[in-house]
């Protein structure tokens, strides 16, 4: 990106994810994929929801700053309370693992600010899948349905 962006949380594009159990959130695309170097967005969870499975990527580190509310973050070293004001940071590795949950009585909301490398891969250590992201791929497979070098070929 080669401009100073200025936005407003009205004029960015919101995406509202629902009807998948225990996840929901609302986003706004502050920065989309692809624009720059990096990725940011605001998220709104609604109370008892998460936004994502608990994942860790191989490429694209996370940081989130708590702007209101109060959850539960679940990472390697087990679980821990956030709330309004927290900073978080997650390495792209296995220890950079997280889930953040929505465990207060309003709205959870966050800034995210990612690295953007493509093609990024992301782990879902509790379900054994492997999500593959970026260059027109955006799939996710069970990790133990692994197919031959040479299949198909």
């Amino acid at each position: 990106m080669d401009e100073i962006l200025h936005l407003r949380r009205e004029d960015a594009p919101c995406k509202h994810v629902c009807g998948h159990g225990n996840f929901e959130y609302r986003k706004w695309s502050l920065l989309p994929r692809g624009k720059a170097g990096c990725v940011a967005g605001l998220y709104e969870i609604p109370p008892g929801k998460a936004a994502y499975p608990y994942h860790y990527h191989e490429k694209n580190e996370e940081a989130f700053y708590i702007l209101r509310g109060e959850g539960t973050l679940k990472t390697p070293q087990g679980e821990r309370p956030v709330r309004a004001g927290d900073f978080l940071f997650f390495p792209a590795n296995a220890s950079g693992a997280h889930k953040l949950t929505n465990t207060g009585e309003a709205d959870l909301a966050y800034l995210d600010f990612d690295t953007s490398h493509e093609i990024d891969v992301a782990f879902y250590p509790d379900s054994g899948k492997i999500g593959v992201w970026g260059k027109g791929i955006n799939q996710v497979y069970q990790t133990d349905s692994q197919v031959g070098y040479y299949d198909g070929e």
